[in-house]
């Protein structure tokens, strides 16, 4: 992708090369770093309006530490395009969150420079903590660096490590990128000035020395402290960090190189914890990103010239617009029903709800476990909380699941997006593990729905319940079945025979349903859609059993421990030896790429599905094939 329009940045191959640069070239490096990203995103898709917002904090982080002998430690991580091409991965853009190539977040065993892995927010100052008492510890001189959006500011996580770090002896920066608000924008000359100023030494020494000797006199101390906290109040934020026992900075404007560099080159010499308080703009640069930076967080591939285009071409539903669809429905049928999202508002569907139900409806923030302990607390007052979240962040509430809502039996409603591989954002956001880790909690039940009408009648389910449910499903559009209107629940814990066949039986747990249902026309099997994880339909489990001589389960999720589990347990309870191929996804963390060709690498397609059976079934399969009878 280089071409004469790039010269500065294809003389960049890692940040030794950066910090040879003239300072006065940065500038032009900078708009050549944002004009590549801009070019790369649109090619390949992925974060947007982030890494655009982070161009000019990026060439300074690295233009003024040593790095990767500093550690740099991204929060969430989504906005280290440019901090990759930077660090050596330039000519590798064009692979970015394709199946063996670039990850779309910091790796560590991609790059040295990437010193922590993240993907989910709020962990940086934890672990850049960790890294700086680490250097103490082992007596190393180098700084620690963590950048944090305010967004993931404001998860509890962050609060726990800035409440530890400001009493720990270690040169620890933290970096806020206030991107979305500032409660004090910067202004020009004189808070570039007064940033200079406050992470210079002279003003260290001064404030230290000062203390010191006014110490001895208490109400003078007093004065001075009001009189300093008044006076930085003027141009910078409260001071809640110096609470924390941080030295607060800024805020400064992160996209001037010439007040970005001065500064971070000042609190390079200062001793202990800092914080450092830049203001971003999200798509800063390109101005329709800047327009709509939601719209530009994660776009496909698309021209920058002309910028998102509506698709023409007619598409199937997508689970997460049926969930929306189900929540607005059901909320004008039942009012005690509340919304609650942990930050994920459009990536759980639940715009139009906002706007239709607004008293009803809760963003708590990067949040999850409070979410949950809120959706107890709101339960046990007698209203129905539906707690839309993603099956990835909900591990991160897993004591508040288990502890504020089960043991309390609480009726909430868990709707679990993203269920099963989600393909590019990889490892970090793949829903693999909650039935396993769902299922053993005691009053839990877990639905399993097959397509787009299933998902809203068991969503109807799990809320007529009286105790928790989840209800998990797919990222995308299923097999395009149409959903009905009504508000009509299915049993709970029931299944059903969806294919009459005979020598092998397939039990599919979800959307695998339909993939089965292929293989089964070729190779004569019985198929049940399960429905159910949790109550498993025992009855039908055994009767089935009873009539085949080998089980198949099938489902998106992990093998061990999963829904497959359940049925061998539930087997072996009844004193039934029959043989079970549990098909699932393995005990490996998957990379990202395409979701549909990881499905097939791990054999989870149609055709992999079958050639499972074939190998371990084929004694039991009948070579006539006889036409099968569909259970309707």
């Amino acid at each position: 992708m280089l071409n004469n329009t790039t010269p500065l940045l294809s003389t960049i191959n890692d940040p030794a090369d950066l910090r040879l640069l003239p300072r006065e070239q940065l500038h032009a490096l900078a708009a050549e770093l944002r004009a590549y990203v801009l070019s790369s995103v649109s090619k390949t898709g992925g974060h947007l309006s982030s890494n655009l917002g982070t161009v000019e904090l990026t060439v300074a982080l690295h233009y003024v530490f040593n790095t990767p002998h500093d550690r740099v430690v991204w929060d969430v991580g989504h906005q280290t395009y440019p901090h990759k091409i930077l660090t050596g991965r330039r000519e590798r853009m064009a692979s970015l969150r394709q199946f063996g190539g670039l990850s779309g977040f910091p790796q560590r065993a991609e790059s040295d420079y990437d010193s922590f892995g993240t993907a989910h927010s709020s962990t940086s100052i934890s672990a850049a903590l960790g890294m700086a008492l680490a250097a103490k510890i082992k007596g190393e001189e180098r700084h620690a660096i963590a950048i944090i959006g305010d967004g993931a500011l404001t998860a509890g996580m962050a609060f726990e490590a800035l409440n530890n770090a400001g009493v720990a002896d270690c040169n620890l920066l933290v970096i806020l990128n206030d991107n979305d608000m500032s409660i004090s924008p910067p202004v020009g000359a004189l808070n570039r000035y007064l940033a200079k100023l406050m992470s210079g030494q002279f003003y260290a020494a001064a404030k230290n020395a000062g203390k010191t000797v006014l110490k001895g006199a208490p109400p003078l101390f007093e004065l001075a402290k009001r009189i300093e906290e008044h006076a930085k109040g003027m141009v910078v934020p409260a001071t809640l960090f110096e609470k924390f026992g941080f030295n607060y900075i800024g805020p400064i404007d992160g996209h001037d190189l010439e007040s970005l560099i001065p500064t971070l080159e000042n609190i390079k010499q200062l001793k202990g914890p800092q914080f450092l308080h830049v203001v971003t703009k999200k798509g800063q640069g390109y101005k329709l990103a800047e327009a709509d930076p939601v719209a530009y967080h994660g776009p496909g591939k698309f021209d920058p010239a002309i910028g998102l285009q509506k698709s023409t071409t007619p598409s199937h539903q997508t689970f997460t617009q049926v969930f929306g669809q189900w929540l607005c429905d059901m909320a004008t049928q039942d009012p005690r029903l509340v919304g609650i999202t942990p930050a994920m508002r459009e990536g759980s569907g639940m715009v139009a709800f906002e706007k239709r139900f607004p008293a009803r409806y809760f963003d708590v923030g990067i949040a999850e476990q409070h979410a949950v302990t809120f959706a107890a607390g709101l339960a046990c007052e007698g209203l129905k909380p539906v707690v839309a979240i993603y099956s990835t962040f909900l591990q991160r509430a897993y004591d508040q699941l288990i502890h504020d809502v089960a043991i309390q039996n609480l009726p909430v409603v868990f709707a679990l997006d993203r269920a099963g591989l989600v393909g590019a954002d990889g490892a970090t956001h793949a829903g693999a593990y909650d039935i396993p880790f769902l299922r053993c909690i005691p009053n839990m039940s877990v639905a399993c729905p097959a397509d787009e009408n299933e998902c809203r009648q068991l969503l109807c389910s799990a809320f007529a319940q009286d105790h928790p449910v989840a209800v998990r499903y797919p990222r995308g559009a299923g097999a395009g079945v149409a959903v009905q209107a009504g508000l009509e629940p299915l049993p709970l814990g029931k299944g059903e025979v969806k294919l009459a066949g005979q020598g092998v039986a397939i039990l599919a747990f979800g959307t695998l349903l339909y993939p089965a249902l292929q293989v089964a026309e070729k190779l004569g099997c019985t198929v049940v859609n399960m429905r159910w994880a949790k109550p498993l339909d025992v009855e039908l489990l055994l009767k089935v059993a009873a009539e085949h001589q080998g089980l198949v389960t099938l489902e998106d999720g992990a093998v061990m421990g999963g829904a497959g589990s359940a049925v061998l347990e539930a087997l072996a309870a009844a004193g039934l030896a029959v043989p079970v191929l549990q098909l699932g996804l393995p005990d490996v963390f998957i990379e990202h790429g395409d979701p549909v060709a990881l499905m097939a690498l791990q054999g989870l397609d149609a055709p992999g599905i079958e050639a499972s059976i074939v190998q371990r079934f084929a004694p039991l399969l009948v070579p006539a094939r006889p036409v099968l009878k569909a259970v309707a």
